[in-house]
């Protein structure tokens, strides 16, 4: 934490440790799991190296995220979210359901997978029928669990998946979104889908129209 804001207001205090430019976008992107250095610039490709190195110390130091290593084979480093850390989501979930409505939303620019991914439950309204999909987003793969009033999702393939939904980031957002509809975008080449198309065409019906 390099400045602060002298308050002792909880509001502020939380500003200390995550208002930083990028730290809170650090953590969105360990929500659904730890990352490489290598994975974390991927996903903010406007953020420097070095900028990257400083919010890490800082949420390091400010007990949010934590530098742990994979046991083998992978054996690599890697930054994890803290418990404390891990209690942001709620945070970062609100923050994004009022953003995505925001009528300035830069919608041409850059959106990474987990951004869409974890987009699904800023926008879910309804869980009925159950179902459960598999998300297959360029090289990353996801399991989407609806039940209950919730979105459960997972990194990895799904356990008998409805259907499987082959697409990009964009176009996932633009289904979910209601700018498209799934069967325009299979239409026009740039998604797939296995399994039950039935399922696979009401999985936008799931999440609120932006």
């Amino acid at each position: 934490m390099t400045r602060t804001y002298d308050d002792g207001c909880g509001i502020a205090h939380a500003l200390d440790l995550v208002g930083e430019r990028w730290a809170l976008l650090v953590v969105r992107e360990l929500l659904l799991g730890p990352k490489r250095f290598t994975d974390l610039r991927a996903g903010l490709p406007g953020v420097s190296a070095n900028i990257l190195s400083q919010r890490l110390r800082e949420l390091e130091a400010g007990g949010i995220v934590a530098r742990t290593t994979l046991p083998p084979p992978a054996g690599v480093a890697v930054y994890a979210l803290r418990p404390r850390g891990a209690e942001l989501e709620p945070v970062v979930l609100a923050l994004g359901s009022w953003g995505i409505r925001s009528p300035t939303l830069p919608r041409d620019a850059h959106l990474g997978v987990d951004s869409v991914i974890l987009s699904l439950a800023a926008q879910l309204t309804h869980t009925e029928p159950p179902a459960t999909y598999e998300l297959r987003l360029g090289a990353y793969q996801f399991a989407v669990r609806l039940h209950d009033g919730s979105v459960d999702v997972s990194r990895g393939s799904a356990e008998r998946p409805e259907a499987v939904i082959t697409t990009t980031p964009r176009q996932l957002d633009a289904i979910v979104s209601g700018d498209r509809t799934l069967s325009d975008v299979v239409a026009t080449g740039e998604a797939s889908v296995d399994g039950d198309e039935d399922a696979a065409n009401r999985f936008a019906t799931y999440f609120a129209p932006v």
